[in-house]
């Protein structure tokens, strides 16, 4: 059957894993067969399960586990695969797939089944009839940011940019369980609009913080400032990431705990920085797959380097660059990458939402309109790295913020997506194959293809893969 409805049993969507906090320890639960999803998730102690399930999912190798903080920066400029190497993620760093071997392409298959999977455990959430109370409005309200966060990494891979075009192919828009349902691709505007409004939703029912493992009320307004950010709508971006600044009480980091901050694997209590992680912990992890393995000179890969290009934007007084050292790898000099310094036995965990970018969001989003308030936030990160204040003007002020996003997500998974909703070709370093230094904003391998099984299964996807695949 189709991906996107490949869980029929509903226990095997929602009831993955309980944690005793929002990280990772699974018990199983007796299995049915005829469960309804309303006698599933019956109490709010059930609902409470199934979320601790959709995180996990977001966990999964192909999704945050690694794939898509890889992919931000292998298929842009910050990251190349060594000579020495595993062969992973080879074809994104050549942009070197034929058609039929990429249709077939294991991590963008992985990508569409992880993240459907997902959206589907928060269907069931959402859809559920248990009673309102406090605690089941903060479950259904982080049920809401999960599915709004899954689908607006679908549509920015599997879909043209929003900026480029709004009515053309996104993704499938699943809003119930339904495991019959052969679903066609929504427009990609319809896709947003989605999001928009699941943000809305989560926003005004979430009013907790637990730690940064859950979402909570400004983690989904900071994503929902980045989804407008994405979608050229400046003006509610602004709009949404002050609302973070100004009313969340998160604090960014600093020149004194930036290096700390990094080293730190539990979830944070202190509303430091981390809106929204996802989280491993000693006992549940992607073992050799975590995202720390493909960096680490220590673990078992290290098959990704820094650009020299990405290594000389940072000044020498610039907190960054301590986050990158220099050595051979081969015999050949390299630039390592040690953002995620701790492997074993708690991986470092990805943080797809962090109130610096809440900074940045806010002062791009100020341009052409308000240069004053564009320098009075991108300087607030700059004074706190140690970086030279960026006092540029008219488009070269924009160039300056968009290199400041890029210094300050490096090897986050953004830099690629950030030149495809700018549209641009990608111009990489000699570290990369001379047929790959320059990739055009027009070729097909841009977009990552419908995957071939999904194609296969569901009809009325049948005619609607991507161009070139």
């Amino acid at each position: 059957m189709s991906k996107i409805y490949q869980y029929k049993l509903l226990l095997v969507i929602v009831l993955l894993a309980t944690m005793s906090s929002c990280k990772k320890s699974f018990i199983e639960l007796s299995p049915s067969t005829s469960l309804t999803p309303d006698q599933a998730l019956a109490t709010e102690a059930d609902l409470q399960v199934a979320l601790r399930g959709a995180y996990s999912g977001l966990r999964g190798t192909d999704f945050y586990g690694r794939t898509l903080p890889v992919l931000g920066d292998i298929m842009a400029d910050n990251c190349y695969q060594s000579a020495v190497n595993t062969n992973r993620y080879t074809v994104y760093n050549d942009y070197s797939a034929t058609k039929g071997a990429t249709s077939g392409d294991g991590n963008a298959n992985g990508m569409w089944s992880i993240g459907y999977s997902v959206i589907l455990r928060c269907n069931n959430i959402i859809n559920s009839t248990v009673a309102s109370t406090p605690n089941v409005d903060e479950y259904k309200g982080e049920a809401y940011a999960i599915r709004a966060l899954c689908y607006f990494n679908l549509v920015r891979y599997f879909a043209k940019p929003y900026t480029d075009d709004p009515s053309a192919l996104g993704v499938p828009v699943i809003t119930v369980y339904n495991p019959d349902l052969k679903p066609a691709r929504n427009k990609v505007s319809e896709v947003y609009a989605q999001m928009i409004d699941d943000l809305n939703k989560a926003y005004s029912l979430m009013t907790k913080y637990t730690n940064s493992s859950q979402f909570s009320k400004y983690a989904a307004k900071a994503l929902q400032a980045k989804v407008y950010l994405t979608m050229g709508d400046k003006a509610n971006a602004k709009t949404a990431a002050l609302d973070v600044i100004n009313n969340s009480g998160f604090t960014t980091l600093t020149t004194a705990n930036h290096a700390g901050y990094w080293t730190a694997v539990a979830p944070r209590t202190d509303k430091l920085e981390t809106l929204f992680e996802v989280s491993s912990d000693a006992t549940s992890n992607n073992s050799f797959d975590e995202l720390a393995y493909i960096y680490s000179q220590l673990g078992n890969y290290g098959d990704l380097l820094c650009s020299d290009d990405t290594y000389a934007l940072f000044e020498a007084t610039d907190v960054r660059k301590n986050l990158y050292y220099t050595g051979t790898r081969g015999g050949v000099p390299a630039v390592f990458v040690n953002k995620y310094p701790t492997y074993n036995p708690d991986p470092s965990d990805r943080k797809p939402l962090r109130m610096s970018e809440v900074y940045l969001i806010a002062a791009e989003a100020s341009l052409p309109t308000n240069e004053a308030d564009a320098k009075t936030y991108v300087n607030f990160i700059t004074s706190r790295r140690g970086a030279s204040a960026i006092t540029s003007t008219g488009s070269q002020l924009f160039e300056d913020i968009i290199t400041e996003r890029r210094k300050e997500l490096a090897f986050e998974g953004d830099r690629y997506l950030d030149l495809q909703r700018l549209k641009r070709d990608i111009v990489r370093s000699a570290n990369y194959l001379p047929t790959s230094r320059t990739v055009p904003y027009s070729i097909f391998r841009r977009i990552l293809p419908i995957p071939q099984n999904e194609i296969d299964a569901n009809p009325a996807i049948a005619t609607q893969q991507n161009p070139g695949y």
